[in-house]
C-alpha cells in the first residue's frame, strides 16, 4: 500500500512540474515583438535616427502600431546595457560609430525597404572665410580622417569613466604617426582662437575632443561648444562658430545641409562607413525588420 502511495505522490508532482514547464514555455513562446511590447527604445527627439526610425514605422507593415520611445543617447545606452546583463529583448534606435558595439555583441536589423539610407560619411564643416582668417587650423580640418576603429577606441574609454578630453589626449599620445599626417603642412598657430561646436553624442564628443587636443598641440586656442543638431549647424552656417566635424550625410543630417549648404564650406568626410538603424543584441532571434510584427 505505501508503495502505491508513494508512486501516486511522485506521478503527482511529475504532472505539477510538466504543467509548471508548459507555463513557462508559453511564456518564453511570445514572439520578440510581443516581449519588446512593440517598443522601440530611441533617443533625442529630432536626432536624425529618429527620423529615420519614424519613416521606418510608416513604410513597414511589421512595425504598425509600433511605439518609438524618445530619450537621450545616454538613458539608451544604459536601457541597453540593463537589457543585455539579464538577456532581455531590446530593439533600439543605433548608430556606429557608437562604443556600444565595442562592448556588446550586437547587430543592425536588415532594412530592405531602406528606410535607414545607405551608409553615411561624417564630413567637416566650417564657416565662410575660415580658410583666409586662420588657414594652419584650415588645413589641418580638411587633412583629418581617421575610422569607425579609431573612433571607437576614444569612445569605449568615455564609457568607461575617462573624461572625454582625458580620453582624446590618451589616443593622440598614442597615435603620433597618424595625427602627423592631420598636421602636416600646417602652419603653427600663435593663440588664435578656434571655435568648434558638436551635437553631444558620444561619436562627435570624441572627434571633437580630439581635434581639440591636436589644435592645440598645434598652438591655437581651442573652445568646444555642445549644441542641438539645428543650433550646431547654424552657429557655424552664421560664423558663430567655425567649424564642426560632426556632419552626418546625406541621411541624418540631410535636411540642415540643404537648408545651410550655401552659407558652409564642406571639406568633406573626416570618416566613412557611417551608419544608423535599427539594432538589437546578438541573441536575438530577429534578422530584419521584416521579423518583426505588427501590433
Amino acid at each position: 500500500m505505501k508503495k502505491w502511495k508513494t508512486l501516486g505522490v511522485a506521478a503527482g508532482l511529475a504532472m505539477t512540474l510538466v504543467a509548471a514547464g508548459c507555463g513557462n514555455d508559453s511564456s518564453s513562446s511570445d514572439s520578440f515583438s510581443e516581449q519588446v511590447d512593440y517598443k522601440i527604445t530611441g533617443i533625442e527627439a529630432g536626432a536624425g535616427v529618429m527620423s529615420a526610425a519614424e519613416k521606418a514605422i510608416e513604410d513597414y507593415d511589421q512595425l504598425n502600431g509600433w511605439t518609438l520611445q524618445p530619450s537621450s543617447s545616454g538613458a539608451m545606452a544604459t536601457t541597453l546595457g540593463e537589457a543585455i546583463k539579464d538577456e532581455e529583448p531590446i530593439i533600439i534606435t543605433g548608430w556606429t560609430p557608437h562604443w556600444m558595439f565595442s562592448k556588446y555583441d550586437l547587430k543592425y536589423l536588415e532594412d530592405p525597404k531602406g528606410s535607414f539610407g545607405e551608409e553615411e560619411t561624417i564630413n567637416t564643416m566650417t564657416r565662410q572665410g575660415f580658410a583666409d582668417d586662420v588657414p594652419g587650423a584650415n588645413k589641418v580640418l580638411d587633412q583629418f580622417n581617421w575610422t569607425t576603429d579609431d573612433m571607437g577606441e576614444v569612445m569605449l574609454e568615455v564609457s568607461e569613466g575617462a573624461d572625454p578630453a582625458e580620453a582624446a589626449r590618451n589616443w593622440v599620445d598614442s597615435h603620433e604617426d597618424q595625427v602627423a599626417e592631420w598636421t602636416k603642412g600646417a602652419e603653427e598657430g600663435n593663440g588664435q582662437e578656434v571655435s568648434l561646436t558638436y551635437v553631444e553624442w558620444d561619436s562627435e564628443v570624441a572627434s571633437t575632443n580630439v581635434m581639440k587636443a591636436v589644435l592645440d598641440d598645434l598652438g591655437y586656442n581651442t573652445k568646444i561648444t555642445p549644441l542641438d543638431n539645428a543650433v550646431m549647424w547654424q552657429s557655424v552656417a552664421n560664423g558663430e562658430a567655425d567649424a564642426m566635424v560632426a556632419a552626418w550625410l546625406p541621411t541624418t543630417h540631410g535636411d540642415l545641409y540643404e537648408q545651410y549648404k550655401d552659407k558652409l564650406v564642406d571639406l568633406g568626410p573626416n570618416l566613412e562607413g557611417a551608419k544608423t538603424g535599427l539594432v538589437v543584441p546578438d541573441y536575438v532571434d530577429a534578422n530584419s525588420i521584416e521579423d518583426l510584427e505588427a501590433k
